[in-house]
């Protein structure tokens, strides 16, 4: 499920900012960002969000920032000497002169640098933490509100598919008789000089009901439906679930269009499968 939030500490002059973004994906992946010499807070930054995030690719930025950090100045004294003992070298064996001055070295960036006071992890990972989980917070809020309007798009796609549920079950019976009236009459073109044999007529309608009966698979897509509704109410991640269920009306469906070839049914079950895909593209976005 896509989400956003962020998060904001600030002590003694050390601040972070958290930034968390979440989009779907079928497992959940955690990727953190961490400023140099942090990394051992990788670990605790990632059990923060598995506490809120279950399913999902979640992107973790941290930024640290800080103010009035004292600077020094670092000089490479080996590299230095190193540098006077080779003048002095070629000034000895190609007949020059001169001594380098201080000013000369400070010439070369690798002698010296300004070095920033460093900051000790240990001492503010309590901080860090405090922007994670004011980050994972706005995140879940966020997802929250989306899942609402997942959860409300989805009970009415299954109010749709229970609604064609229902006129495919009240049609399957006037299929079969629609067949035995199609069937007389075709005998009685065939062979309008004999009479039809009732017992027959009344046997290949009967096979006919037998192998177009659909009562099965509309119960089991109707006790798919009511348990994809009760899962839409549950406060435990449901996504892995509801994609399954899905699956099993979707096979459903497929049967009961594979059994009737009534033209009526056939149409309603485009209808069911189009709300179905409809569905399972939304459940990706569902935790």
């Amino acid at each position: 499920m896509t989400g956003y939030g962020r998060g904001d500490r600030e002590k003694d002059g050390i601040r972070f900012i958290v930034e968390i973004r979440s989009v779907n994906h079928r497992f959940l992946e955690i990727m953190v960002r961490l400023p140099s010499g942090w990394m051992m807070m990788e670990d605790p930054v990632k059990k923060a969000v598995q506490s809120v995030v279950k399913r999902g690719r979640v992107d973790v930025f941290v930024t640290l920032e800080t103010e009035d950090r004292e600077q020094t100045a670092e000089v490479d004294w080996q590299l230095a000497q190193s540098i006077v003992d080779n003048v002095r070298e070629m000034n000895q064996r190609l007949g020059l002169s001169g001594e380098p001055t201080a000013m000369d070295l400070l010439q070369i960036p690798q002698v010296w640098a300004l070095r920033e006071r460093e900051i000790e992890p240990e001492l503010h990972q309590s901080l860090l933490l405090e922007a994670v989980h004011e980050a994972c917070e706005a995140l879940l809020r966020m997802r929250q509100r989306e899942g609402q309007a997942l959860a409300e798009d989805l009970a009415r796609r299954i109010g749709n598919l229970t609604r064609l549920v229902d006129q495919i079950r009240e049609r399957a019976p006037v299929v079969v008789e629609e067949y035995r009236t199609r069937l007389r009459q075709r005998l009685s073109e065939f062979l309008s000089e004999v009479n039809i044999d009732e017992d027959r007529l009344l046997t290949e309608a009967a096979i006919f009901a037998d192998k177009s009966d659909i009562q099965e698979e509309l119960t089991r897509l109707e006790s798919h439906a009511r348990q994809f509704l009760q899962s839409l109410g549950s406060n435990e991640p449901v996504g892995r679930r509801l994609d399954f269920l899905l699956q099993e009306m979707n096979r459903e469906v497929n049967t009961i269009g594979s059994k009737s070839g009534d033209r009526l049914i056939s149409s309603w079950v485009v209808e069911c499968k189009s709300e179905l895909e409809k569905m399972k593209e939304q459940v990706q976005n569902i935790e």
